[in-house]
């Protein structure tokens, strides 16, 4: 009975040196992860509002929001079990290697992110701007990490990976704010060509989308195989590009049809000699 009463004191008494030992770590290693969780979120934020501050776009903000948050409490909660005595070499090598796999099996994945990030950094479209990109021509309706979208004139959706809209050229038709519309128009080799000209320029003068400065040109581009060809180049906005190119065909015909100016059809002339 006393053995048994003096063996319980022994443990007894190593359970009170061992836990008032762990105790004292386990309550710094909570001070660590609770105070530690609560800095990273308040430096996270710092951060957030500073890429605010410089126009980052929103889907960049929330990415890094997530990344930088994640980030350092990982640190904070290695720092912790650390605190606990729980070797953090290994567990750090095995994030290490299971990060490198990962990496590995998402490399196209995040070639595509780093592409994103290069385009919402760089600007070389915004949304609501039309765009001509990897062949696809279309207004961009979102900008994300991983994909760029384009809605096209006939209302379907494209989506194009980022890492092939930076591999590809990208023609923005709407950073300027102006365009071109460049036309060509024939006329008979027996119409007058002066009276040709100031049909045309009336008709680019009465349209008030029609900018003066740049001012119109035209001008005779091609003595044609069945026709003298005017190239016709007006400036407009350019939400009015497609509106003045099929308004100004349309006048123009009807212009020609009234004024007696012939458009011809390709034709060719055949001289049939007999042998007497």
């Amino acid at each position: 009975m006393d053995l048994n009463l003096d063996t319980l004191q022994k443990y007894s008494d190593l359970f009170v040196e061992y836990g008032s030992i762990y105790a004292w770590k386990i309550v710094l290693a909570l001070i660590i992860f609770l105070v530690g969780k609560r800095v990273a979120r308040i430096v996270t934020n710092l951060i957030v509002k500073g890429l605010r501050k410089n126009g980052v776009e929103q889907e960049l903000i929330g990415f890094f929001d997530s990344l930088f948050y994640w980030g350092l409490f990982l640190v904070v909660l290695i720092a912790a079990l650390g605190q606990l005595g729980i070797e953090t070499a290994s567990f750090i090598a095995v994030l290490g290697a299971a990060g490198l796999a990962v990496g590995l099996a998402l490399q196209g994945s995040l070639s595509n992110f780093a592409a994103g990030v290069l385009i919402i950094m760089l600007r070389p479209f915004r949304v609501g701007e039309v765009v001509d990109i990897a062949g696809e021509i279309g207004t961009v309706q979102f900008i994300k990490i991983f994909t760029t979208e384009l809605r096209t004139g006939d209302n379907k959706c494209v989506i194009i990976p980022n890492s092939r809209v930076l591999a590809s050229n990208i023609i923005n038709y709407s950073s300027t704010g102006t365009r071109r519309v460049d036309m060509v128009f024939g006329i008979g080799y027996e119409a007058d060509i002066d009276h040709a000209r100031s049909v045309i320029k009336s008709i680019l003068d009465a349209d008030e989308r029609v900018m003066d400065e740049p001012a119109p040109k035209i001008a005779i581009m091609e003595l044609a195989d069945s026709s003298v060809n005017f190239v016709v180049r007006p400036w407009v906005a350019t939400s009015d590009y497609w509106p003045v190119l099929m308004d100004t065909h349309e006048q123009i015909k009807k212009r020609f049809d009234e004024e007696g100016i012939s458009i011809p059809f390709p034709q060719r002339v055949v001289t049939m000699v007999k042998d007497d």
